[in-house]
């Protein structure tokens, strides 16, 4: 009798702290879901925000599409791939970090971010949620831009994996940075000069400008993120980068694109990881004194 009531005690803690789990898990997602739509609705009503998130990127990039696009297929495989390069450019500067830059910023000045942290809210539920509408924005954003190259004669990509890993892992390191980058930035309006270090890293490491460095420069900023994160973007389209076609390298086919660019994903990835950790470790969450 003594070993049964043992036995039915532990299986009802065991099922209590199961069922705890599970509840501490939905609290967590309802929490996180309630501080996304918040920010969202935010990010919402700030027109020059969305202004700049919709019209820029798609614009720039369909703009390059028609600039450097020919008559026949190959050139419009190199225009879709430089497109998608400048649609990336400006979807993440743009998009999502200056957009966190700003919005965390304020958040900060006005005192939400040390009142969310004095909540039940935890801090990767609430940085979580202040990237959450760029995030979500550019993913819908490059899937629309894809469909339109292709509708407007481009040939579709390559091998589509890098350009995933392009996209998401360049959201989780422009999210980092943008945090990062908060916690020097006094107050909104410094957001424009404190921005201008990790722009002006974007635009260097663009292929265009690559090419025009010395070789051991070009082998260095290869390895940065945002260089990563084209990259990725120009293989997956196009079976090569810009760099690689000025040099004559010939396009890569679909299982080539993959063995050349799986080093690049996990070099990325621990880019990634370690923006991600620098943003959560070096963030402010109260005013500059």
């Amino acid at each position: 009798m003594t070993t049964t009531a043992r036995e039915t005690t532990r299986t009802s803690e065991n099922s209590t702290s199961s069922t705890g789990t599970t509840a501490s898990s939905g609290t967590s997602l309802r929490r996180f879901v309630a501080l996304a739509r918040a920010e969202t609705l935010q990010f919402r009503r700030n027109k020059t925000l969305l202004v700049n998130a919709t019209l820029i990127p798609i614009g720039f990039g369909l703009a390059m599409f028609f600039i450097l696009s020919g008559d026949d297929a190959q050139s419009k495989v190199e225009a879709a791939a430089t497109a998608l390069e400048y649609f990336l450019l400006f979807a993440l500067m743009f998009v999502q970090f200056y957009t966190v830059l700003s919005m965390v910023t304020t958040r900060r000045d006005e005192g939400v971010l040390k009142r969310l942290r004095t909540g039940e809210a935890r801090d990767a539920e609430i940085l979580g949620a202040s990237s959450f509408p760029g995030a979500v924005l550019t993913i819908v954003f490059t899937v629309l831009m894809s469909v339109l190259l292709m509708v407007f004669g481009a040939p579709g990509p390559v091998n589509v994996l890098p350009l995933i890993v392009a996209v998401l892992l360049g959201l989780a390191v422009t999210s980092g940075l943008a945090l990062v980058t908060s916690g020097f930035t006094k107050n909104p309006e410094a957001a424009q000069i404190t921005s201008m270090p990790v722009m002006l890293l974007m635009f260097a490491t663009m292929g265009n400008f690559r090419q025009l460095y010395p070789e051991g420069v070009d082998e260095v900023l290869a390895r940065t993120p945002f260089a990563l994160i084209f990259d990725l973007a120009q293989y997956g389209w196009a079976g090569s980068t810009t760099v690689g076609r000025m040099d004559g390298v010939a396009a890569l086919s679909s299982g080539e694109v993959l063995a050349e660019t799986w080093p690049m994903m996990l070099i990325l990835l621990a880019w990634a990881a370690v923006c991600v950790w620098a943003g959560a470790r070096y963030i402010r969450w109260d005013v500059r004194r």
